[in-house]
């Protein structure tokens, strides 16, 4: 019994030192495969990386000539001959730098300096305080014709959003698309952005457009307070890392600009979200959200808060009487 015993260990030792000398080597092989694919992929990861720093290293270069009209803004470049929808230069207010912007000589007698567009997705508008003020993206780019005809994804900067709209009387056009090509607008006769002191306080008035008064009146689909908390109208701007929203400032975890993706007038939260996430389709949910609310580009009173615009734009120009 002894020596059966001992031959089945004998047989079944041979059996699993067959295995581990067969196997063994084979996995191993595999293994440094593996690896040698995961090392030639760092190393590829990496070239990318040091290529994309040295390209921010770089300046940005404008590929396309900025035209030789200029002024305060667009409306006085489109008086003065400007009549191609590019990026021109302007400057507000002799103590201030001009910038460049993107004039919109087009639409309902020209004249318009855009202030935010929307478009494809590409720049992300999850930005701080200091990014807003200053402003973010691509301005236009080269169409093909050698000039900047085309506008990007952009926002302009509170601080020379709120230069234009304090040289007067300002009127503000929100244009928006969705993803059957339907559009819509809201326009208002009085549009003011305060300075950087009173946390660029937005004031709207005289509605009029198919899209709904969003910024007026708040959410419609929503009733008594719940919608008043919607209005836009006076709101403060707020980022994810300044909150001056109108919701409980004492609770970090109820702040609009982190729930709802962008910088904006937020109350508690939004009827309007143009700088919210940018959603390819149209329709998402709320497992599709970073916070599971609903932060995509959103204008409740055309669409309702689970659907966001393929394009929005906002533009301004003075507005005369």
């Amino acid at each position: 019994v002894v020596n059966e015993y001992n031959l089945e260990l004998e047989e079944q030792y041979t059996f699993i030192k067959d295995n581990i000398d067969t196997k063994i080597p084979s996995n191993i092989r595999i293994l440094r495969q593996v690896l040698e694919n995961l090392r030639s992929k760092i190393q590829k990861l990496e070239t990318a990386i040091a290529t994309q720093v040295e390209n921010c290293r770089s300046p940005c270069v404008t590929t396309c000539p900025i035209p030789v009209v200029s002024g305060k803004e667009c409306e006085e470049i489109y008086r003065k001959g400007g009549e191609t929808s590019e990026m021109y230069l302007i400057q507000p207010d002799s103590f201030f730098r001009p910038f460049k912007v993107y004039c919109d000589m087009a639409t309902h007698d020209g004249g318009w300096t855009v202030i935010q567009n929307r478009q494809d997705g590409s720049v992300g508008f999850g930005r701080t305080w200091d990014s807003y003020k200053s402003g973010f993206g691509n301005i236009a780019a080269n169409g093909g014709k050698g000039i900047c005809d085309m506008p990007g994804e952009f926002w302009l900067g509170n601080e020379k959003i709120s230069q234009l709209t304090n040289l007067g009387a300002t009127e503000a056009l929100f244009e928006m698309e969705d993803w059957d090509g339907a559009k819509v607008t809201a326009q208002y006769t009085g549009f003011t952005v305060q300075n950087e002191a009173n946390k660029y306080q937005l004031s709207v008035s005289g509605y009029k457009g198919t899209a709904g008064n969003a910024l007026m009146d708040g959410a419609s689909q929503l009733k008594g307070e719940n919608r008043t908390m919607t209005i836009h109208n006076g709101m403060f701007f707020s980022t994810f890392d300044r909150d001056n929203d109108g919701w409980q400032h004492s609770d970090p975890n109820k702040q609009c600009s982190k729930e709802d993706g962008g910088g904006w007038w937020y109350n508690r939260c939004h009827a309007a979200n143009p700088n919210g996430r940018y959603y390819w389709g149209g329709y998402y949910t709320w497992d599709m959200a970073k916070h599971g609310t609903d932060d995509g580009v959103v204008w409740m009173n055309w669409k309702d808060s689970w659907y966001s615009m393929k394009k929005m734009s906002i533009k301004i120009r003075p507005y005369f009487n």
